[in-house]
């Protein structure tokens, strides 16, 4: 089977975190969480989960930069963008079809975009 990387878009002015979703209403924060709780489930029990996480935003980001000879330590991340990935989870699915039949379920969930794309095969050496 070939796995897809399902991504969660957010917007790099606001870079939601943890911390910050405390601020939503918390009926609203409980029903989100609760929805991707499912999902997460449907995903493990039918064997297609293979990993899941967060990412603290881009402002947290370093990037090693070996284009000058030795290799540089920025506090940046490597590309500046109006959009940042802020969590995925990497499944295994049949198709194309089944990996973004996964990812409207999840996008339902999250009431937000999701990204799918299908990691690269390891060529035939």
């Amino acid at each position: 089977m070939t796995q897809y990387f399902l991504t969660v878009p957010h917007d790099s002015a606001e870079e939601p975190t943890m911390a910050s979703m405390q601020e939503f209403d918390p009926a609203d924060l409980a029903a989100v969480i609760a929805a991707v709780d499912e999902f997460n489930t449907a995903l493990k029990d039918s064997g297609a989960f293979v990993f899941a996480g967060g990412l603290y935003p881009p402002s947290t980001a370093k990037t090693v930069d070996p284009s000058a000879g030795a290799p540089r330590v920025l506090d940046e991340p490597f590309v500046e963008a109006s959009q940042y990935v802020g969590g995925f989870w990497v499944i295994e699915a049949t198709d194309e079809a089944a990996a973004v039949e996964w990812a409207t379920k999840a996008s339902l969930a999250l009431q937000g975009r999701i990204e799918v794309r299908a990691l690269q095969e390891a060529p035939d050496a």
